[in-house]
């Protein structure tokens, strides 16, 4: 058994950042990762995805000369797209200059999967490390299919062979009509494969507001996607070919299916019921400094907190910050107990300052055109909770920029009209991310209302529509 200062089981987005920054801190820190060093986001997520995205916007865009300053002619290539992903982004998903970053910090890299072995302990391969100071636990999730006969048999594609794929096909099935779904469909469509989206709830984008959902169902519709809601997978075919997909008594067929209906932690692998804790869960229950127990910390996907990179990130930085804490008062008591002074055994006070959790102007943006952009609550969220609501909404068109663009898509606030702040605000249209920023403070800083209302909005600008909004709330 070897003694080290912390041992880091996945080096995913936050896994990284938490093993790197640790051993610039000088602790000896060990990451584990079995896959590749960075996780999902910089090999099959968001970054070769926005890769895809801006090149099929271009395409849009080109097409849209018609309506402003003449005539242009488009010919869609998939290949300097595809070799842009292989060479910028993901080095032919090779891991190799991440591995170097961490150990160039300071750090040890093992590949291979790292499993609990008691408490402090994780076995990784034929080695047994003993951490002094902690675990952190940053495995991710996984793609998850849905319990559909016939399924599994099939070469479905996930998230993972729509970013590889290198020659596309004519025709495409999307099993899910969620974010990651309806960003890849709108690439493909773009490129000209025919694209049909299959969603079991009654809109798609379910998560954000139903006002979201129809601008961009209208959009990926206008793009030639057909979309089918309220259908439930009954069974999936594959002939060698094409695949066939059974529900409600319709047959869909196309070339290739991509199923995009969720992810799951695989918790069972972690060797939780070495520490006490429960494996049977679908998420890794964290408090808001994320720990999971007595020395284990968790950060990413893993927790349940929300399925983005600057999730990770952010909790990262809470990792790092009680950890180092935690070093600090271990080293102070060892001092104390080596000067010989009476210890209590609680060594230093925690540092009040290191920050917690709070994720309620968690933003997020799905990177469709228009962009949907959120923060906060939706209005049914609001509701739930009880809260007393005021909601003020305007079409983006109604402002000059929108106007000038002709572009689609709204500007929606959420209030707590008893407090007199958003809780909850979403951006659709032109760069509906970047607008999102605003509102993202709004809602984290709890900006008093009449505050927003007193400000200056540039004109004209597309965020200048949250003024609109916020009348709209009077």
């Amino acid at each position: 058994m070897e003694l080290v200062d912390v041992v880091v089981v996945g080096l995913g987005v936050g896994g990284e950042e938490v093993a790197g920054r640790l051993a610039e801190a000088g602790l000896s820190v060990v990451g584990v990762e079995r896959n590749l060093v960075g996780g999902e986001c910089p090999y099959w997520g968001c970054v070769p995805s926005k890769m895809m995205i801006r090149a099929a916007n271009t395409l849009a865009e080109a097409h849209r000369v018609h309506e402003f300053a003449g005539s242009a002619r488009v010919s869609p290539d998939w290949a300097p797209v595809a070799e842009r992903i292989r060479a910028e982004a993901t080095d032919t998903w090779d891991d190799r200059v991440a591995v170097e970053r961490f150990v160039n910090q300071g750090g040890r890299f093992i590949r291979g999967s790292g499993r609990l072995d008691g408490p402090g302990r994780v076995r990784v391969n034929d080695q047994v490390f003993q951490a002094r100071h902690g675990i952190v636990l940053s495995t991710g999730t996984r793609p998850s299919a849905p319990p559909v006969d016939g399924l599994t048999d099939t070469p479905y594609w996930t998230n993972h062979q729509a970013i590889e794929v290198e020659r596309l096909p004519e025709s495409l099935l999307v099993l899910g009509g969620g974010a990651i779904g309806l960003e890849l469909t709108q690439v493909f469509a773009r490129f000209g494969v025919r694209v049909t989206v299959i969603e079991t709830l009654d809109r798609v984008l379910a998560t954000e507001e139903p006002e979201s959902s129809e601008v961009v169902a209208a959009a990926l519709r206008a793009d030639g996607v057909d979309i089918h809601t309220r259908v439930l997978a009954d069974r999936v075919d594959h002939d060698g070919e094409r695949f066939t997909l059974r529900a409600n008594e319709a047959r869909y067929t196309a070339d290739r299916l991509l199923v995009v209906t969720g992810r799951r932690a695989h918790l069972d692998e972690l060797g939780l019921d070495t520490i006490g804790v429960r494996a049977d869960q679908r998420f890794l229950p964290v408090d808001d400094r994320l720990r999971v127990t007595e020395g284990v910390w968790a950060v990413g996907d893993v927790t349940g907190a929300g399925a983005f990179t600057h999730v990770a990130t952010y909790q990262a930085g809470i990792v790092v910050a009680d950890l180092l804490d935690r070093v600090r008062r271990s080293d102070a008591e060892a001092a104390s107990d080596r000067a010989g002074a009476a210890s209590d055994g609680t060594g230093a006070a925690p540092d009040d300052t290191v920050p917690r959790a709070d994720y309620r102007a968690l933003p997020r943006v799905t990177f469709t055109d228009p962009e949907v952009g959120g923060v906060g609550l939706t209005e049914s969220q609001a509701r739930q909770r009880g809260i007393n609501v005021q909601v003020g909404t305007v079409p983006l068109g109604s402002s000059a920029r929108g106007w000038i663009h002709r572009a689609d898509g709204l500007i929606k606030l959420v209030a707590d009209a008893d407090r007199g702040v958003l809780v909850g605000g979403t951006s659709v249209g032109p760069a509906g991310g970047e607008v999102l920023s605003g509102l993202a403070v709004a809602v984290h800083a709890a900006v008093p209302l009449a505050e927003l209302r007193d400000m200056i909005y540039a004109y004209p600008t597309f965020y200048r529509a949250i003024s609109d909004a916020l009348r709209d709330l009077s």
